[in-house]
């Protein structure tokens, strides 16, 4: 499924990807520690690292502002509960990894990550999957859980000003990975609906 372009004589406009679109392969720097030589800090990611996993890939404006490290600091309390599910847990902005690697060491909530931050830094990510805030210029709260084939099979946005909500990422993962039909206000362990 292509994208549709819209284009004017100031800018061209790449519409967002959704559901059925494949997630578009990336290599990206990412910070994975804060204890070790400056280097062994960083470590290079690419989507095919976790080939025929489920990933969730979730994206926040900027590093050094005030809603973004409470996100980032509970999908990682959740890391656990997404390898559970054999699903790669991954975050990024579009801030450099040096600028990664400094907030880590600067917030509390941060230092004990066990997610990688990608950095984005040259947009190109944030750009190919559409969720660059208009006004900004910096990713919106986008969250993508991926299928082990590639395909986009839940997308979340939110503004720039609100949150997330973890447990609802994993109520929608959890029932993907169901591969039967869900009601509204599934949750692990219900039943899933019979069609007869």
């Amino acid at each position: 499924m292509s994208t549709p372009t819209t284009t004017t004589p100031e800018t061209t406009t790449t519409g967002m990807l959704t559901i059925g679109d494949k997630f578009p392969d990336f290599k990206l720097d990412a910070v994975i520690s804060i204890d070790k030589k400056l280097d062994d800090n960083f470590k290079t990611i690419s989507l095919a690292d976790s080939k025929g996993k489920w990933r969730t890939i979730f994206f926040w404006p900027l590093d050094f502002t005030f809603v973004c490290p409470t996100e980032i600091a509970e999908f990682s309390n959740h890391n656990k509960d997404f390898k559970d599910r054999d699903t790669v847990l991954m975050g990024a902005s579009c801030d450099s990894k040096f600028t990664h690697l400094a907030w880590r060491k600067d917030h509390k909530d941060l230092k004990t990550l066990q997610i990688p931050m990608l950095a984005d830094y040259k947009k190109e990510l944030s750009t190919a999957l559409g969720i660059l805030h208009k006004g900004a210029g910096a990713p919106l709260r986008a969250t993508f859980i991926i299928d082990p084939e590639n395909t986009i099979r839940w997308v979340e946005v939110n503004d720039l000003s609100v949150g997330r909500n973890v447990k609802e990422v994993l109520r929608v993962l959890d029932a993907l990975q169901t591969g039967e039909l869900c009601p509204c206000g599934w949750e692990k362990g219900d039943d899933t609906l019979q069609v007869a």
